[in-house]
């Protein structure tokens, strides 16, 4: 699995990623500064979300809750989220996992720079079959941990209930599983843009949520399932299922950061799904992907930077 975390990916993470083309295969590496950029902009949800499983893991407290010493990030793609867990767990080694060696690269140097080297480390693996084989330390797969943290990685292998029993396998007693799928699609123009006719990011929806069935069903083994992540994480043996969503609000007018992502996000949308859109919503796209023109993404003064991440969680039981 080549499947990264953008809050991780990200997550408003989007379905119409790709390389190029048409197709629905990911180059992961070609995507690795917007993965950056964008789990940079989510920086406040990311503290948020790890600041919640800490108090649901109750770690620090006194004679309860389960102590964190170790924490795997599954599709953790360039760290940022490895480097989250890593500040707000003091006492845990974190690791970063992940298909992508260059996005392991980028982990360990992101790492350095906060002060946080030795503390994360990374494992090339690829998911699910990285999780149970030999990993040299005595131990099968990844080994076991205290929290497990996945985001929008599940969905890029083709058995996601399978995946969800073989992350809640590597629990350690009273451990938790916290996996960031679904939540609020990305909203950043008005509905009327004065371009074009009205209502243009749903149907940029429309072409990638086909795009994203295109290709779950190419995925090795896939298996269509009702994606209903706390029942799936009941299944998968746990207890105590539940789901918060944290929302990232950016007002208008964003900064140049933002609209740097926003580019890149569009410019993936013509990429990978242009092809499903009309010659008008085409044009329309160009418009907002000219650097020079007012009407566009990096110079129109109403584009803002709206979506919610779902997390769900369970625990394994103690016994």
């Amino acid at each position: 699995m080549n499947a990264h975390s953008a809050s991780g990916h990200e997550h408003g993470h989007g379905h119409g990623h790709g390389h190029g083309h048409h197709g629905t295969d990911i180059d992961w590496e070609t995507m690795a500064t917007e993965l950056e950029n964008k789990a940079d902009l989510q920086l406040p949800v990311s503290r948020e979300t790890a600041a919640r499983l800490r108090k649901l893991l109750g770690a620090g407290s006194t004679g309860s809750g389960t102590a964190v010493r170790r924490i795997l990030d599954i599709g953790s793609g360039p760290g940022v989220m490895s480097c989250v867990f890593a500040e707000t767990f003091a006492d845990a080694e974190v690791v970063a996992v992940d298909g992508t060696p260059a996005l392991l690269d980028r982990a360990l140097a992101r790492a350095e720079r906060l002060g946080l080297g030795g503390r994360v480390v990374v494992r090339h693996a690829e998911l699910p079959e990285g999780l149970t084989g030999d990993d040299g330390h005595g131990e099968g797969g990844l080994g076991t941990a205290d929290l497990v943290w996945s985001s929008k990685a599940v969905h890029h292998l083709g058995d996601q209930q399978g995946t969800l029993d073989a992350l809640a396998g590597v629990l350690r007693p009273g451990g938790v599983l916290a996996v960031a799928e679904g939540g609020v699609p990305m909203r950043f123009l008005p509905r009327d843009i004065g371009i074009g006719a009205p209502g243009i990011q749903a149907r940029f929806d429309a072409a990638q949520e086909s795009w994203f069935t295109a290709m779950r069903s190419e995925l090795p083994g896939s298996i269509a399932v009702i994606e209903d992540w706390p029942a799936m994480l009941g299944r998968a043996g746990l207890t105590g299922v539940g789901s918060f969503t944290s929302f990232l609000d950016l007002p208008a007018p964003l900064d140049d950061a933002a609209r740097a992502f926003l580019y890149a996000h569009l410019t993936r949308v013509r990429e990978t799904v242009s092809e499903s859109l009309d010659a008008e919503d085409r044009r329309t796209l160009d418009v907002l992907l000219d650097p020079e023109d007012a009407a566009g993404i990096l110079r129109r003064p109403d584009a803002f930077l709206l979506f919610g991440t779902t997390v769900s969680t369970g625990v394994r039981p103690r016994r």
